[in-house]
């Protein structure tokens, strides 16, 4: 067996030292917030002592074809992440976890998902990072795909640890830890409804597609939507709010059942403007963040049919709130079904990033305040004083800056896998280049 020494503190005050792949498997659930099935994590370690660093999450590609391609783009992107984070990895785990498919057993799946582990070794020796350790982890058991010694590595793999039996649980408990059951469990959450009212919210949504797409494509009429969405959404937050302090709601299903398919219907059109949702994330903290993400994740589970797209913008709220107020785990997760609904949604591309890189909300924040407390004192202004700040604004000459710093800032703001999120200036700057088209049954931003 490949002895390692890992440090893995729960909390910034304590530190546990994993020795070896038995105790590596038990702590993934740990790092992740949750169990990763059918997934593909890769955890960076830095130093000697193997102190742990960014992590990446990837659902496992259903075609071996992707996995080449897949495995050197995860490797660039968590090399190069922990590069701008802190410093270059000296080493990179591996975990690939997936339960046996119909008529398969876990061996068997082990050594279907081989060829994508030494995929995944290869690529990073290739960029001079070793991997230390790659699991399988497949119905209850871990296999090594470093270890060749059957004698502690046997090919018919070795049994997890029964949960709560482990230094990394006790550890994980005394420092209030928590793990959420599996990533299906929280995806599900997320996910559109597959129940009868499924046919009337989409039937809602196109009632409502056939009013607000003509006002969203209109100059004047998506000023006047964003007002009137942005005020629906608040007063169903009060709604979730009030019902949750008179103990008759709280519950995901509690929650739905406050919200008419009509309100949703619009709120969820309205979002599809990028301004829209970019005021919408300014309630991100406090008692707004709470009943903000009940909002959100209601939303996201009534974009069914043909509307499973649009459930980007509310995904995207969701994982922005939840990693604002420090669910790093909640917040992939709703990150991550943001780009299965739309892989080209930027605003979801640059919090993934940035959220898998360890990066401090703060940037994004202290944007989202400085845009809110500028609107709210131009409401206190005349029209004439408000319409004099933009012309300001607009012709105020830009202080000089270097070519190099404006090529550097060009480049932070193209969306990459290897690119360095730069969330705050990205809302407002996006904000100059609207590109929304026309999707199917209604409208879109794909930013």
């Amino acid at each position: 067996m490949n002895k390692h020494d890992e440090n893995a503190g729960p909390s910034g005050a304590q530190q546990v030292t994993l020795r070896g792949p038995a105790e590596l498997a038990d702590a993934l659930p740990y790092l992740m917030g949750f169990h990763p099935n059918d997934s593909v994590v890769m955890v960076a370690l830095h130093g000697g002592r193997g102190r742990f660093g960014g992590r990446l999450r990837l659902g496992i590609p259903p075609e071996p074809q992707e996995w080449a391609p897949v495995a050197d783009q995860l490797a660039r992107s968590l090399i190069a992440g922990s590069e701008r984070r802190e410093s270059r990895p000296d080493a990179i785990l591996v975990f690939l976890c997936q339960d046996p498919a119909e008529g398969e057993s876990a061996p068997q799946t082990m050594e279907r998902l081989r060829p994508l582990a030494q995929r995944l070794r290869t690529a990073c020796g290739a960029l001079d990072v070793p991997v230390l350790e790659a699991l399988c982890i497949s119905d209850g058991r871990y296999w090594s795909y470093c270890c060749p010694d059957d004698r502690c590595c046997p090919p018919e793999g070795s049994p997890l640890a029964l949960p709560g039996t482990t230094v990394m649980a006790a550890a994980a408990a005394y420092a209030g830890v928590q793990v959420r059951g599996s990533l299906r469990d929280m995806e599900a959450r997320l996910l559109p409804w597959e129940r009868a009212a499924a046919q009337e919210q989409e039937r809602a949504l196109d009632s409502a597609g056939a009013v607000l797409v003509s006002r969203i494509l209109d100059v004047g009429g998506r000023a006047e939507v964003a007002g009137e969405t942005l005020a629906l959404a608040r007063g169903l937050m009060r709604r979730l709010g009030d019902a949750s302090a008179s103990g008759s709601a709280g519950t995901d299903s509690g929650d739905d059942g406050l919200i008419a398919p009509d309100e949703a219907a619009a709120v969820i059109l309205g979002l599809q403007d990028r301004e829209t949702r970019d005021r919408a994330a300014e309630w991100m903290e406090g008692p707004e963040a709470g009943t903000a993400l009940r909002l959100w994740r209601s939303l996201a589970r009534r974009c069914v049919g043909a509307y499973v797209e649009h459930a980007a913008a509310p995904l995207t709220l969701a994982g922005w709130v939840s990693w604002s107020t420090g669910d790093e785990a909640g917040a992939r997760v709703a990150l991550g079904l943001a780009l299965r609904a739309d892989p080209d949604y930027t605003f979801a591309q640059l919090l993934h990033q940035a959220c898998n890189q360890g990066l401090d909300p703060e940037t994004l924040r202290s944007c989202l305040r400085g845009e809110r407390t500028l609107r709210d004192g131009e409401s206190d202004s005349t029209p004439q004083e408000h319409e004099e700040r933009r012309a300001d604004r607009r012709t105020a000459p830009r202080p000089p800056r270097a070519p190099a710093a404006r090529r550097r800032r060009k480049a932070a703001q193209r969306p990459s896998p290897d690119a360095a999120p730069r969330p705050g200036p990205a809302v407002s700057r996006g904000r100059a280049r609207d590109t929304r088209r026309l999707g199917h049954r209604g409208a879109r931003s794909r930013d």
